[in-house]
């Protein structure tokens, strides 16, 4: 998992100098828990992952990573659609300057809060 989610980080982490395999490490180690993630396989190979925090009245999406091969196939939008199903409300943070940013405005998050290196969205169910 670790591997995967270097290799997804790579290009956006070096853009703005703050590629650090030891932060990864860290940061997944902090924020990951088993029962909150899923495997994502596609032609029996996985090219993905993500976790989901149940929170009170919310989700919070703490990891969506795929291998750049994978990327742009619908994948991370079928995630976000199943997420969207359960018609609560979803928070995460994406780092600045990375394209997720544009993935997840696509898709109807809105930022909420600008920190340093990521921004904070949050996606509300529509009443």
């Amino acid at each position: 998992m670790l591997a995967l989610r270097i290799e997804a980080l790579r290009e956006s982490l070096t853009r703005l100098g703050r590629f650090n395999p030891e932060v990864a490490r860290a940061r997944l180690r902090a924020q990951f828990h088993p029962a909150w993630m899923q495997h994502l396989v596609l032609g029996g190979e996985r090219v993905g992952y993500f976790t989901v925090e149940p929170r009170e009245g919310e989700l919070r999406l703490h990891h969506l990573y795929l291998a750049p091969a994978a990327q742009g196939q619908g994948i991370g939008a079928w995630v976000i659609d199943k997420l969207k199903a359960r018609g609560l409300p979803i928070s995460l943070a994406a780092l600045r300057e990375s394209r997720a940013n544009d993935f997840y405005r696509r898709h109807g998050f809105r930022a909420v809060e600008e920190q340093d290196f990521d921004i904070e969205y949050r996606w509300e169910p529509i009443a």
